[in-house]
């Protein structure tokens, strides 16, 4: 049944009007126009008489302007009206007389001269800021206008504009603020008393909520600094409740479905492994393993997010996983997103079972199993047999990369699903691996390099168990990580070349990492095909983002004596392993790569990172991109070379990074400074976040509360039968762009 938030818009505001609204905000109905919140709040005084006005009062007045001059402060000058334009960057006085007709107010404008030309006599407007005397004339200190049309001057309208808090709404040209709020308070004036509130009244009586009717009067009508707080604490607890709804209605839907039991077994391959760890498991690998296994053992399937550090061992952590499934008589499939680390995955796992990875090989352990990989450059001959090894089962462990999801590909008993840098995948994706495991679902173990925050786990991933490592294995090496300011200072260029060559001749290799391939300008696109923004407003730069074929030809000269190779994702596949391999044997010196090399490349004898246009990443990107040196004995060094001048914003991001190795800390540093929507993936995909008020970063109690008040309504109630206003907002959410991205989770 419809509501009155369901209603369209030109019922109250005329088909032209609605219009304007669903053509320039793709705004429709009553309830998404008054769910366009203000943006921010102009404070102003109470509206009050000429002849009211007492000094020290914050007061708005609303009369005709009288009189208006303005001068230069520094020569005295008097400034026209037609040179109001050469003193736009000068100290400047504008005074304005203002009258309600029998009494005069002055007011003096600080270097606003533009005013000269827009306070004419005769012109009406409202006026507020502090009533001050000097030399005996009333005057405003600090004052603010707003000019009135004459259709704008009728009682109502001046008292409306003249509230204390005017809200501005996010606004264009073609649909201004005060169109906004003229149409939104014709459709509050148009509601009844009551309108039907997605919050049930059980859970506003816990969490002591304004009710939806009286939310929506203060947020956009408020008298005082109480009435915009409540309301916004309100709206802000909605759009928790409404995520944290659909997340605990996955979880019940994830606890009803059943899944084969893998409970660890004792004497078996998982144990012949950890026997021979030539290392020992931090307490966080430890306790994360146990938290995995006590999941496996359940009927039920694991949805588990593992995040950590860079190099903080979570390869180890879902070996391990993997072991446990194997021991019980099952299969893992190892999705990673890209070729080079499937590869590297392939080879890292085959190095770390070493005989437990050669069943039915000479010289096999006698417990052992056999690790396949499944990528789409395979040779036929390759191809089949892994393919044959996954559907017998002979493979108790499948590595591969979008070539797993293809429907040729079969598994005998997959039971688990191990999802590398999971940010990559679409549900869709991970959906169809699952698939391949029959009537039972497979248990699900996704990884991210890239640390979260707490509060963005819980919102974007509160459908998954989350565990997170902190520490790093024993040995690491600390890396120094230094901004190198090109353009401002050229010699510390020359001087990161030499330390190159310096890390070099003591028997090290470096990497040189450059955001793009080759030297196409125009429409140049990443590793991943996407093109390339020339900057963070989307305005041209200078130049282009440098490239692997630039760098590799000037330092053809400057390290004409190392031996220098190039990587990139364009390469055939043999090619890149062949690169691969001579650079973790020591047969290269330099590797010239793109961000091919981000994740998963484990190169110990690695000292040295210089990245090429470091502006041109995001924060946790050069974090993951630094994380590939100091990962043996030797300390890492990551230079982060830029062309911007200090000062600058994205100079700053560069100077967070270099501060500090914390990926949780640079995690925040970066949602920090990037728009709400974008911690949803708005972003990529252009559209309005359905997050208006909600803070993932700083709502984090109020994040807390919701999600106990959803477990609580989905426990005793999946379907929302009882709460229709609740499933009504919720299933609106299931169909926009927040959920598109929480799919892909």
């Amino acid at each position: 049944m419809k509501t009155d938030m369901d209603r369209k818009l030109r019922d109250f505001l005329g088909a032209k009007t609605a219009k304007t609204f669903a053509d320039v905000l793709e705004i429709e109905t009553v309830g998404e126009l008054l769910r366009h919140y203000p943006r921010r709040y102009l404070k102003k005084g109470e509206l009050t008489p000429f002849d009211e006005l007492e000094v020290g009062d914050q007061a708005t007045v609303s009369g005709r302007v009288k009189k208006v001059t303005a001068r230069a402060l520094d020569t005295k000058v008097e400034i026209r009206p037609d040179d109001v334009y050469k003193f736009r960057k000068k100290r400047t006085i504008t005074k304005v007389v203002v009258t309600d007709g029998r009494n005069d107010l002055e007011l003096a404008f600080f270097n606003q001269p533009w005013l000269l030309t827009k306070l004419t006599p005769g012109t009406a407007a409202l006026f507020w800021g502090e009533v001050t005397m000097f030399r005996d004339i009333m005057q405003l200190k600090g004052p603010g206008t707003e000019i009135l049309d004459e259709e704008d001057l009728t009682e109502a309208e001046i008292e409306r504009r003249a509230r204390p808090f005017r809200p501005l709404y996010p606004a264009t040209a073609k649909l201004p603020t005060a169109t906004i709020e003229r149409s939104i308070k014709i459709v509050l004036d148009s509601l009844d008393d009551r309108v039907d509130d997605p919050v049930p009244d059980v859970v506003l009586r816990n969490e002591k909520l304004l009710g939806l009717r009286d939310a929506l009067q203060k947020v956009h009508l408020p008298d005082t600094e109480k009435d915009i707080n409540d309301a916004q604490q309100r709206f802000r607890f909605e759009e928790a409740l409404v995520m944290q709804t659909i997340l605990a209605q996955r979880r019940a839907v994830m606890d009803a479905q059943s899944a084969v039991p893998r409970p660890r077994q004792a004497g078996a391959l998982l144990d012949d492994f950890d026997q021979r760890l030539p290392f020992e498991l931090t307490e966080g690998q430890a306790e994360v393993g146990e938290e995995i296994f006590a999941d496996l053992a359940r009927p039920h399937p694991m949805h588990r997010l593992l995040q950590g550090e860079v190099g903080s061992g979570k390869t180890v952590v879902a070996l391990r996983a993997m072991l446990s499934v194997v021991d019980n008589g099952g299969q893992a499939a190892l999705l990673a997103p890209t070729e080079v680390l499937a590869v590297q995955h392939h080879k890292t796992l085959t190095k770390m079972l070493g005989d437990l990875a050669e069943q039915g090989m000479l010289g096999g352990a006698e417990r052992a199993t056999k690790i396949g990989l499944l990528t789409g450059s395979l040779n036929a001959a390759s191809r089949r047999t892994a393919m044959l090894d996954a559907a017998s089962g002979a493979a108790g462990i499948v590595v591969g990369t979008h070539a797993l999801l293809e429907d040729k590909v079969q598994f005998a008993d997959l039971g688990l699903v191990v999802v590398d840098e999971q940010h990559r995948f679409g549900v869709e994706q991970r959906a169809a691996l699952s698939a391949k495991s029959g009537e039972n679902t497979p248990h699900v173990l996704v990884m991210t390099a890239t640390p979260i925050p707490r509060t963005v786990a819980m919102t974007v991933f509160g459908d998954l168990a989350v565990s997170t490592l902190t520490q790093l294995p024993a040995g690491r090496s600390p890396i120094q990580s230094s901004v190198v300011p090109a353009k401002e200072r050229p010699d510390w260029l020359q001087r990161a070349w030499a330390r190159v060559r310096e890390e070099v001749g003591k028997g090290h290799q470096a990497y040189v990492v450059c955001p793009r391939i080759g030297d196409d300008v125009k429409n140049a696109k990443d590793e991943e095909g996407e093109l390339l923004e020339t900057d963070e407003g989307g305005k041209k730069q200078a130049r282009p983002p440098i490239s692997v074929m630039q760098v590799s030809e000037a330092l053809a000269e400057i390290l004409y004596d190392l031996r220098v190779e190039i990587l990139h994702g364009r390469l055939p596949a043999e090619e890149k392993d062949a690169v691969m391999s001579r650079f973790a044997a020591g047969d290269i010196d330099v590797l010239i790569a793109t961000t091919v090399i981000e994740v998963g490349v484990d190169v110990p004898n690695a000292s040295t990172m210089v990245i090429m246009d470091a502006d041109r990443f995001g924060i946790s990107q050069l974090h993951q991109l630094r994380g590939r040196v100091g990962r043996g004995k030797v300390p890492g060094l990551c230079l982060l070379v830029t062309d911007l001048w200090a000062g600058s914003r994205s100079y700053g991001r560069l100077d967070a990074v270099a501060s500090t190795t914390d990926g949780f800390e640079l995690s925040r540093i970066d949602l920090e400074t990037r728009r709400e929507g974008d911690v949803l993936g708005v972003a990529q995909s252009g559209r309005r976040s359905s997050l208006k008020l909600l803070s993932v970063l700083r709502d984090e109690d109020i994040i807390l509360a919701a999600r106990h008040e959803a477990t609580r309504i989905v426990g005793v109630d999946p379907a929302l039968s009882e709460f229709p206003e609740l499933l009504a907002i919720v299933r609106s959410a299931l169909q926009s762009e927040t959920t598109e991205y929480l799919e892909k989770t």
